[in-house]
């Protein structure tokens, strides 16, 4: 072998080198950006939840465990714009770190039950986004599995079926709570896709 073919040899193998060295570093960038922005769709829903806790809906609608959802915005766009992962990481998160600072083990429950019940309801309702489903009725959709999800969690808990009887008027309120935070979203939605963070998925 001349030591032309040498040189080529240890060419190619550099060149390998760089690839891989160029291909971990991408990797790397895509799992830094990924967890930086998990970290900020996270800090925005604990702010929303915050935010949501000053608004007295129970005024309007008293009845227990009925919510504006407005971090539901956030879940909203994750499945949009990241994906189902995604958006069951940060619900999980939101879910445990709003229970430690302002519930507890019964809230985490209840909070568990809403939020998991919610995000397969709307990713199902997403698959048929824009042809069959628009963005309020997916919020609506979802804010309707997250009714039943507490609700469900209440039957458990009590050990009693007679709280089925709340189901119209949590599914009336679903209707209602589901369009506004769809509407707050869509302004949201435009705003975040403008600064080129992220992209729809």
């Amino acid at each position: 072998m001349s030591n032309f073919d040498n040189a080529d040899g240890a060419g190619e193998v550099e060149k390998g080198k760089r690839g891989a060295d160029s291909d971990f570093a991408a990797v790397r960038h895509r799992r830094i950006k990924r967890l930086a922005l998990n970290a900020l769709f996270l800090a925005m829903a604990m702010i929303l939840s915050v935010v949501e806790r000053w608004i007295p809906v129970t005024a309007l609608i008293p009845i227990p465990g009925v919510k504006l959802g407005l971090a539901n915005i956030i879940t909203l766009f994750i499945l949009f714009y990241a994906s189902w992962t995604d958006a069951f990481v940060v619900s999980l998160l939101r879910c445990l770190l709003t229970a430690l600072l302002f519930g507890g083990m019964s809230s985490l429950m209840f909070s568990l039950g809403g939020a998991f019940l919610a995000l397969p309801v709307m990713m199902l309702f997403k698959a048929g986004h824009p042809k069959w489903f628009s963005l309020i009725g997916i919020s609506v959709a979802g804010a309707a599995g997250h009714n039943i999800g507490q609700l469900g969690m209440a039957m458990l808990t009590l050990k009693s079926m007679a709280v089925i009887g709340y189901l119209p008027v949590l599914l009336a309120a679903a209707i209602l709570m589901g369009t506004l935070t769809a509407l707050v979203a869509d302004p949201f939605f435009r705003a975040m896709g403008h600064t080129r963070l992220v992209s729809p998925g």
